[in-house]
C-alpha cells in the first residue's frame, strides 16, 4: 500500500472511509490482500480435558491479483487438523489445502495456507474451512469448580484483547479488520453459553447454542463464556448474567441504572448501535476489571464490593459501545483512540447523570495516578506517547497503561475546550460516530474530521498552536500538555487535600481538628484520593502511622477492597508491623493461589487507578522498584 492510498479491509470503499494503516506489526496476517466478509465458528466444549474442538469457516474475497497464500494469525496452542477451500455455488468438491505454521512472536504464530490458483481471483468469494482444537492458549481460561464463585461447576471464558484471540481461532488478529460472525457451540448438559453477539438461540434437546453478530467487529471483540450462569432482566435491552450465588447481589447493585446510563449516552452521542447491552459477572480469576465485548460486557465480580467503582467501570464499557466498538483504532499503536475517547465519553455521561463535582473527583483520582506513573517511568519514557511506535515482537497488551486512558482523555478534553462549547463538541462526537461507525480509523482521520467540522479552528491553525501542537500531543513523551479544569469538584476534592496537609507533619495532628473530618461520610473516591496522596507522602514518621491506624484502620476494615488495598500499601511501605496481620488477611481473601510460586501471585482487585487488575503482590504493596 503506497502512502496516501486507502484500503477498506472490512467494508466496501465509500465516501469518508478511513485510512488503513500501512502495517500492523502485531499481526502476521496478510489481511490487506483480502476482504473478510463473514466467519462462522462451530465448536464443542469439553470441560473434562479443557479443550474446544471444531472448525472455522472464513468468507473471503481477494482484493489483489496474484495472491497465492492466505496468512492468518494463529498460536502454537492451536492444533490444526485440516484446511480446505471451496467456491460457493461451484460444482467442485472442497479442495484440501497444504499449510505450515511458522513462528512469529512469543504471543502467536503465522498459519500459511497455500491457495488453489484456479479458485482465487480478485472479487471472487472463496470459503476457507479450518478444523482445529484449542489447548492451553492465552485467550481461553478454564476454571475448575473451586475457582468459580459458586464452587459447584467449572467455567470457561475467553479474553481476546489485545492479541489473544489468535489462540481461540485462526484469524486476521488486527483491529483494522472487522466482519460479522455466527457461531454454533455444543456443550454438556447444564452449561449455559454466552457470546458477544446480537442474537442467540438454544436447542435444549441438542444442547446447542446458536449466535449471530450482525454488526462488523474486530477479532478481539469475539468473546465466549460458558458455565453455571443465570440471568435477570434489568431493563428493556439489558440483563445481568452471573453464577446463581452472585446474581441477586449484582441485580441489586445495578437495578435500573444501565438503561438510565444508556439513555444519557444516547442523548449525547446518538443511538446505541448494538441492540443488547448485557453484563456478565465473572469470578475473580478474570484477568482485568472489565471488557467491552459488544452486546455482552464481561466484568469481574469483586467490583461489586464498591458501588462507585462499579458505576464508573460499567459506564466506561457502555461508552465503548460508541468509542472502541463502533469506531475502532486501526492499530494498537493508537489505542488511545478507543480508550481516551471512551474515558471522555464516560465522564460526559457521569457529569450529566451525577453532576460535575463527582466527575471532577473521579478525574482527580485518575490524573493523580497518571502523574504517579510518570514519576516512576520518567518524562522521556516512550510509553507515555499517545502514538506509540513499537517493534515487531512487542505485545500490544503491554501498552495498556494510564497514558492510553488519561493522556488520551486530556487531548480529547483539549479539543472540546477549543470549541468553547461542550454541547457543540457532543454534536461533533455524534457525527464522528455516524461518519465512521463500524470502521477502523487512525488518529489523522479524527483530526481531519475535527478540523473540517470546525473550519474556524482550522483557519485559526489550532493544530499548530505553539506548545499545544496536535503532533506534539500525539508523538511527544511526558505529561499531558494541558489538563481540564477540575475546580467544579472543589467541594469534594479540597477537604481531602486539607486532611492530607494535616497528616503531612512530623507529629500527629490535633485530635479535635481531625474530628471536623468525618471519613465515614466520605465517598469511596474521596477516601481513595486521600490514601493515594498519603502514599505519595510515604514514608511517614512512625508516630504518624500509629495515629493513622488508631483513627482509621477499623473504618477501612469495613470498606471495600479499593480502600483496603491502599491502606495496606501504606502499612507495608511504611513497615508498620502492628497492621501486618491485616495484610495477611487481605491476601488470603483476594490472592489467586493457582500457582505455588508466591512471586507470581496476582491480586484480583482493581489496579490502583488503572484498569488491569493483575499485578504481582510485591509490586502492588511495595512498588515495582522496591
Amino acid at each position: 500500500l503506497k502512502p496516501g492510498s486507502h484500503c477498506w479491509p472490512s467494508a466496501a470503499p465509500g465516501p469518508g472511509s478511513p485510512r488503513c494503516p500501512l502495517v500492523d506489526v502485531a499481526s502476521a496476517s496478510n489481511f490487506r490482500c483480502f476482504q473478510l466478509q463473514h466467519f462462522h465458528l462451530d465448536l464443542r466444549l469439553n470441560f473434562a480435558v479443557k479443550e474446544m474442538s471444531g472448525w472455522l469457516v472464513l468468507d473471503l474475497v481477494p482484493v489483489q491479483s496474484g495472491v497465492h497464500t492466505l496468512v492468518l494469525d494463529s498460536h502454537p496452542s492451536l492444533l490444526i487438523q485440516s484446511i480446505d477451500c471451496k467456491v460457493p455455488g461451484g460444482q467442485e468438491e472442497p479442495a484440501s489445502l497444504t499449510y505450515r505454521v511458522d513462528p512469529f512472536t512469543d504471543y502467536g504464530s503465522s498459519l500459511n495456507i497455500s491457495l488453489p490458483t484456479a479458485a482465487v481471483k480478485p472479487g471472487r468469494l472463496i470459503q476457507i474451512t479450518v478444523r482445529y482444537t484449542t489447548t492451553d492458549g492465552p485467550a481461553i481460561w478454564w476454571l475448575d469448580s473451586e475457582l468459580t464463585c459458586g464452587q459447584s461447576r467449572p467455567l470457561v471464558f475467553t479474553q481476546g484483547h489485545s492479541v489473544c484471540n489468535r489462540s481461540f481461532f485462526p484469524c486476521f488478529d488486527t483491529p483494522a479488520v472487522k466482519s460479522t460472525y455466527t457461531a454454533t457451540v455444543r456443550v454438556p448438559d447444564g452449561v449455559t453459553v454466552l457470546m458477544s453477539a446480537s442474537r442467540s438461540s438454544y436447542s435444549k434437546e441438542d444442547r446447542v447454542f446458536q449466535f449471530s453478530m450482525e454488526f462488523p467487529v474486530p477479532s478481539y471483540l469475539v468473546a465466549l463464556v460458558a458455565g453455571d450462569l443465570q440471568h435477570v432482566d434489568i431493563g428493556p435491552r439489558s440483563r445481568v448474567w452471573a453464577e446463581p450465588c452472585l446474581l441477586s447481589c449484582a441485580v441489586k447493585k445495578l437495578g435500573g441504572s444501565v438503561e438510565h446510563w444508556l439513555g444519557v449516552a444516547e442523548e449525547l452521542f446518538g443511538p446505541y448501535l448494538w441492540g443488547r447491552c448485557d453484563i456478565v459477572f465473572l469470578p475473580p480469576s478474570f484477568p482485568i476489571v472489565a471488557m467491552e465485548n459488544p452486546c455482552l460486557t464481561f466484568i469481574i465480580a469483586s467490583i461489586l464490593e464498591s458501588s462507585e467503582f462499579l458505576l464508573i467501570d460499567v459506564i466506561h464499557e457502555i461508552a465503548h459501545g460508541w468509542f472502541g466498538n463502533a469506531v475502532t483504532n486501526a492499530t494498537w499503536e493508537e489505542m488511545w483512540l478507543s480508550e481516551g475517547l471512551a474515558t471522555y465519553a464516560q465522564r460526559r455521561i457521569t457529569t450529566e447523570a451525577y453532576g460535575e463535582a463527582f466527575t471532577c473527583l473521579e478525574t482527580a483520582v485518575r490524573l493523580d495516578a497518571l502523574h504517579r506513573q510518570l514519576r516512576l517511568l520518567g518524562d522521556n519514557n516512550p510509553v507515555s506517547k499517545l502514538h506509540v511506535k513499537f517493534e515487531s515482537g512487542v505485545n500490544p497488551s503491554t501498552l495498556m497503561n494510564l497514558f492510553t486512558y488519561e493522556k488520551g482523555f486530556c487531548f480529547v478534553s483539549y479539543l472540546s475546550q477549543l470549541c468553547r462549547d461542550v454541547r457543540r463538541f457532543d454534536c461533533f462526537l455524534r457525527d464522528y460516530i455516524s461518519q465512521f461507525k463500524f470502521r477502523s480509523v487512525v488518529a489523522q482521520d479524527l483530526i481531519d474530521f475535527f478540523l473540517t467540522y470546525f473550519p474556524e479552528l482550522k483557519d485559526a491553525a489550532v493544530a499548530q498552536r505553539e506548545g499545544l501542537e496536535f503532533e506534539r500531543w500525539l508523538s511527544g513523551c511526558g505529561p499531558p500538555l494541558c489538563e481540564p479544569d477540575l475546580s467544579a469538584g472543589g467541594s469534594l476534592i479540597q477537604p481531602v487535600q486539607d486532611l492530607c496537609d494535616l497528616w503531612r507533619t512530623s507529629e500527629p495532628p490535633d485530635l479535635q481538628t481531625l474530628l471536623t473530618f468525618d471519613l465515614s461520610a466520605w465517598s469511596t473516591f474521596q477516601i481513595v484520593l486521600f490514601l493515594d496522596r498519603m502514599l505519595d507522602y510515604s514514608p511517614l514518621p512512625h508516630a504518624v502511622m500509629v495515629s493513622l491506624s488508631d483513627c482509621y484502620s477499623s473504618l477501612f476494615d469495613g470498606l471495600n477492597a479499593e480502600v483496603q488495598i491502599r491502606w495496606l500499601q501504606m502499612v507495608v511501605r511504611n513497615s508498620f508491623y502492628p497492621d501486618l496481620p491485616r495484610v495477611r488477611a487481605f491476601l488470603h481473601k483476594h490472592v489467586s493461589t493457582t500457582t505455588s510460586d508466591t512471586s507470581t501471585y496476582h491480586l484480583l482487585v482493581l489496579q490502583k487507578a488503572g484498569r488491569t487488575t493483575t499485578r504481582p503482590v510485591q509490586e502492588v504493596f511495595m512498588g515495582p522498584n522496591q
